[in-house]
């Protein structure tokens, strides 16, 4: 009687501390999905700014305006223009001009 005693106090204590330690690592995973969402919240809400950033940034009015004064670019007007005849142009502006002449 007093082994089966010991017995079922052993396998008592044995499957507290069992219960004990399964509880602990349900908190812990609970505490580490709970971290990983606040950090998935955070990379999304950081995700948008960026977003925002980037349609802000690559308004045509901001590059013009960024082009003419830090690059000091100005816009080519048709006199500024170098227009070239590639050899195909060439030959049908030829054939043309010679039917012309005709």
């Amino acid at each position: 009687m007093v082994k089966l005693n010991v017995l079922l106090a052993t396998m008592l204590i044995t499957c507290s501390l069992l219960l004990v330690t399964s509880q602990h690592r349900a908190r812990k995973g609970f505490i580490d999905l709970e971290r990983a969402q606040a950090m998935a919240r955070k990379h999304e809400v950081e995700w948008q700014e960026l977003l925002l950033a980037q349609t802000r940034l690559a308004k045509h009015s901001l590059i013009d305006a960024v082009a003419r004064r830090d690059l000091k670019m100005q816009p080519v007007g048709p006199d500024r223009t170098l227009y070239l005849n590639t050899p195909q142009t060439a030959q049908r502006s030829a054939g043309s001009t010679s039917s012309k002449a005709r």
